[in-house]
C-alpha cells in the first residue's frame, strides 16, 4: 500500500490526505489527542508520554497494521489505523476472509469536531483500503457505546453485524462490502453533479 493518499471532496471543498505516521514527528501530537476528553473513553490510551511512546513504537513495528495521520487541507487532525483482520484479535469473532481489512479512527483536533468531517474522511480511507484489489470487505468494531461513530459508519455503507467482546471493550462488529460502498459512492457522486448543475 502507498505511503500517502490524497482525495478532493467536493462536498466539503477540501483536500483530504493520509500519510503514514512518523514516530519522531507525530508522537507528541498523537499523545495529546489520546488525552482529549472525547477520546479517552473509547481509546483508553491516556498514558504518560513515556508509556505512550513505547505503545506507539510497538504499534508502528506491528506488520499487520499501518498507522496514518489524516489531514484536511494539509493540517493534521485525525489518527487512523488500518489492519489486516488475519492476525488480529478480531479474527476470532467471525468467519474472516484472508483479505479482510479493518479500520480504527479518531478525530483528535477538537477544532474539527461537529463540522461534518468524519464521514468524508471515513469514505476516503475506506476507498483507500479498497485499492487493495483482493480486499472485498472492510470491517470496523467501534465501541458499542459510541453511537455517533456507529452512525457515521452506517452512513458510509457499513452494516451492523453483532456485538463482540474484545480485550478492551464490547465492540459492534460492522461490515462494509466493496460493491455496496462503490454503489453508494457512485450514487452520491451523481447526486452532487446534479446539485451543481
Amino acid at each position: 500500500m502507498r505511503s500517502s493518499y490524497n482525495f478532493y471532496d467536493s462536498r466539503i471543498e477540501k483536500e483530504i490526505s493520509f500519510e503514514k505516521v512518523d514516530y519522531e514527528r507525530d508522537v507528541e501530537r498523537i499523545h495529546k489527542w489520546m488525552n482529549e476528553p472525547h477520546v479517552i473513553p473509547f481509546w483508553q490510551l491516556d498514558y504518560p508520554i513515556e508509556k505512550f511512546s513505547k505503545h506507539l513504537q510497538k504499534a508502528l513495528a506491528d506488520a499487520h497494521q499501518t498507522l496514518w495521520l489524516g489531514s484536511l487541507e494539509g493540517v493534521p487532525m485525525s489518527y487512523w489505523e488500518s489492519y489486516w483482520v488475519n492476525g488480529d484479535v478480531v479474527e476470532k469473532c467471525y468467519e474472516a476472509d484472508r483479505s479482510d481489512r479493518g479500520i480504527h479512527l479518531l478525530i483528535g483536533d477538537t477544532a474539527y469536531l461537529g463540522k461534518g468531517y468524519s464521514l468524508p474522511m471515513l469514505e476516503s480511507m475506506v476507498g483507500f483500503q479498497f485499492q487493495v484489489h483482493e480486499t472485498t470487505k472492510i470491517i470496523a468494531e467501534p465501541d458499542i457505546r459510541n453511537e455517533k461513530m456507529i452512525h457515521v459508519f452506517e452512513q458510509c455503507g457499513f452494516e451492523r453485524v453483532k456485538p463482540i467482546e474484545l480485550p478492551d471493550k464490547t465492540g459492534l462488529l460492522m461490515f462494509c462490502h466493496r460493491d455496496v460502498f462503490e454503489r453508494r459512492r457512485k450514487h452520491d457522486g451523481k447526486r452532487r453533479i446534479q446539485a451543481n448543475t
